[in-house]
């Protein structure tokens, strides 16, 4: 089932997109409406009927599966499994390093590309029709989040609203984890590159410290040393 609830996931952002930006009303936002309420009970059904055939193990399945959890609150994050095809890539997989950045980058700027475009929708819907807002277009909601996600803030646009204040809220939390993953890979990289060549001088990890050990220890102890007793006296 991960292709079909990942199209129901696309379903669902392309429904919810048309609901907010066109604004509409009377039967067309009464179907809209109920499409997406219809797609999120089909994500609810799926986390819990995977929750119950866990048996007695569903609680810890439910620790090891929050991302699972994350798509019934917030169904338009199936797609972010998409780009799981992404870090796969080659060029991406050449060493344990690489591969642990590639994923970094890609399921974060994913996921933030669409944390941006869900807070938006949402801040646009909320404060849309408030009186002295100034959050009444798609583009000015996109603008706002992409500076409320980056920490700039130019204060050119702000929500008037408490909703709209708490998703702004939810979006800064977002934008510091971002930019800390960000920074944190970049300095990666740089470290690795910097200490290519000069392998000699890197720290040995556990894992090196073994296979050490493993080559230096004889692989038949019984082979390599020499028996004891006597030999045997022939007559």
């Amino acid at each position: 089932m991960y292709w079909p609830f990942t199209i129901a996931a696309l379903i669902f952002i392309v429904v919810r997109t048309a609901q907010v930006v066109g604004d509409l009303d009377g039967i067309a936002r009464v179907m809209t409406a109920t499409a997406t309420a219809a797609l999120w009970v089909v994500f609810v059904v799926d986390y819990l009927v995977r929750l119950l055939l866990a048996g007695r193990e569903r609680w810890r399945w439910a620790r090891h599966h929050l991302f699972d959890l994350a798509v019934v609150v917030f169904p338009a994050l199936r797609p972010v499994r998409l780009l799981h095809a992404a870090t796969r890539i080659r060029i991406f997989t050449r060493t344990a390093g690489n591969s642990l950045r590639a994923r970094l980058l890609i399921y974060g700027v994913g996921a933030a590309l669409l944390l941006i475009w869900d807070i938006s929708l949402a801040v646009l819907e909320v404060e849309r029709h408030a009186p002295g807002a100034n959050i009444t277009r798609v583009g000015d909601a996109v603008w706002w989040a992409f500076c409320t996600v980056t920490t700039v803030g130019y204060g050119d646009y702000t929500p008037v609203t408490w909703q709209g204040r708490f998703l702004a809220v939810l979006l800064m939390i977002g934008g510091v984890v971002l930019v800390g993953m960000i920074v944190a890979t970049f300095s990666s990289w740089v470290m690795e590159r910097v200490t290519r060549g000069h392998e000699d001088q890197q720290p040995a990890t556990k894992a090196d410290i073994t296979r050490a050990l493993a080559a230096l220890r004889p692989a038949d102890p019984a082979a390599t040393t020499p028996d004891p007793s006597p030999p045997a006296r022939q007559d």
